[in-house]
């Protein structure tokens, strides 16, 4: 029987164990997609308790939480305590077998704060005080926590009106060993010109861009001069939260018409927002192809199903689940209408439902043009399926009917400073896909190419192909 979570944790054979230690295991990460608060960067901010460091803002310990029979108020409650927070997540940790969360907290506790123990209401008080006594030592901040895990770089998800304050205070006073933070442009509220707030949110924009916006095009302007100024500020890669593609055609007259309708808070019909959606995607990716970028598009989520909770709590708080889409065919007209008019710039496509897999895996080989390797890439396994059988299944995909050792790897995603044992986890499973198909006799034990392959999944695919 193996150890629970031993130095060869989900390394099945010696030469999966030669792999990871000696090669994944020394790579810096590059977290090129994650939801961290950039002022937190900037400040090097210091938590107050490993409460809020690991339960703040976590949905993922939020749903398995409410599932385990925890009131909402030691969720996201503002009347209970730290410590009465983390003993009810203590509670729950040891009905999270075969959870993903399970493996991850253990993993977080072990690497960050050097705690080999398992979290259970037995042992909540002794770990609760052992991390908060080592969060106020030297090292215990926001920078580092990025410097233990050997973090290169983060792109950070940022709004186009935002001032990117952080970012510019970040790049001029950070240590020499401090990582990269760069911001990466998610224009998702000026696309969502469904939502209610959408006339209010196109008002701050013009504010913000200088521009005095009355039509479409208005809009469309004062989005490329903020997309200069994050140019300007590094940025090099854009992201697109969608539920599904859209290849409604429209004319340049429609959606202007269907911009002032919206802009009047006057009600549009589903063919229009998706028209509109088109036009805007369209155009974005357009804006990307100019400026050299690299943009990702995540679908397949329907979010905020609770209407009840979301009324009380928001966005992002644990109520949104895998969607059923039928959108190949959408997804392909897409991609091929840039790619037709030589704007298909280099592109990262996210499912959030496995069912897809095989769909992405394929749609790729579609549009690599010679022009870089991995050109199209099929992103890692997003959200619901970064975990253990999310992950093998999307590497499998991949494998079978791309280029695997092409791929640009793993991201966390997360809002979390304690996340980057994502990318261990992932790597360890790597090297165990790899080393079992040696082990099997189904590839070659040829260490050169392996040794190759892993390093540069883990970080050289990706230092490369986003030309930070």
């Amino acid at each position: 029987m193996k150890k629970f979570m031993d130095e060869n944790f989900l390394l099945d054979t010696a030469t999966a164990q030669d792999l990871y230690h000696n090669h994944a295991a020394k790579m810096p990460i590059i977290d090129y997609h994650c939801h961290l608060i950039p002022e937190m960067v900037a400040t090097d901010h210091k938590f107050k308790s490993i409460t809020e460091l690991w339960l703040g803002g976590d949905h993922y310990k939020w749903r398995a939480m409410r599932t385990n029979g925890v009131d909402e108020r030691y969720c996201t409650g503002k009347d209970t305590s730290d410590w009465e927070k983390f003993e009810k997540w203590a509670e729950t940790v040891p009905y999270t077998f075969r959870n993903p969360l399970y493996h991850w907290t253990h993993l977080e506790l072990k690497t960050a704060f050097g705690i080999d123990k398992l979290l259970s209401p037995k042992t909540a008080r002794e770990i609760f005080d052992e991390c908060n006594e080592k969060l106020n030592q030297p090292g215990y901040t926001a920078r580092g926590f990025m410097r233990r895990y050997n973090v290169e770089t983060v792109c950070t998800t940022d709004d186009p009106v935002d001032d990117l304050h952080n970012h510019i205070e970040y790049a001029r006073n950070k240590a020499d060993n401090d990582p990269r933070m760069i911001p990466a442009w998610r224009p998702d509220k000026a696309m969502n010109i469904e939502k209610p707030e959408y006339a209010d949110y196109v008002n701050q924009l013009g504010e913000v861009a200088g521009v005095t916006i009355t039509t479409f095009k208005d809009m469309m302007d004062a989005l490329q001069k903020r997309h200069d100024f994050f140019h300007a500020q590094g940025s090099r890669l854009s992201d697109h939260g969608i539920e599904e593609f859209y290849d409604e055609p429209y004319t340049d007259s429609q959606i202007e018409t269907i911009f002032e309708k919206a802009m009047r808070r006057q009600a549009l019909s589903d063919m229009e927002i998706r028209q509109y959606k088109h036009c805007f995607l369209k155009l974005c990716a357009e804006m990307d192809y100019d400026a050299g970028w690299t943009q990702q598009y995540h679908y397949g989520a329907i979010r905020d199903n609770n209407t009840l909770m979301y009324n009380k709590l928001g966005a992002d708080t644990g109520f949104d689940s895998i969607g059923e889409f039928t959108t190949a065919k959408a997804m392909s007209h897409f991609l091929n209408e840039l790619n037709m008019e030589g704007k298909l710039t280099r592109t990262i496509l996210y499912t959030l439902n496995p069912c897809a897999n095989e769909v992405i895996a394929t749609m790729l080989g579609n549009f690599q043009d010679g022009s870089c390797p991995g050109k199209i890439q099929f992103g890692s396994g997003w959200w619901f399926n970064d975990q253990l059988d999310g992950m093998e299944r999307q590497m499998n995909a991949l494998s079978v009917l791309g280029l695997l050792s092409r791929f640009v790897g793993m991201l966390t995603d997360s809002r979390s400073f304690l996340s980057y044992p994502r990318h261990e986890y992932f790597r360890r499973l790597l090297c165990n896909l790899l080393g079992n198909d040696v082990e099997r006799g189904l590839i070659p034990n040829d260490t050169e190419s392996l040794y190759r392959m892993v390093e540069d999944i883990s970080y050289n695919n990706a230092k490369n192909y986003f030309k930070f």
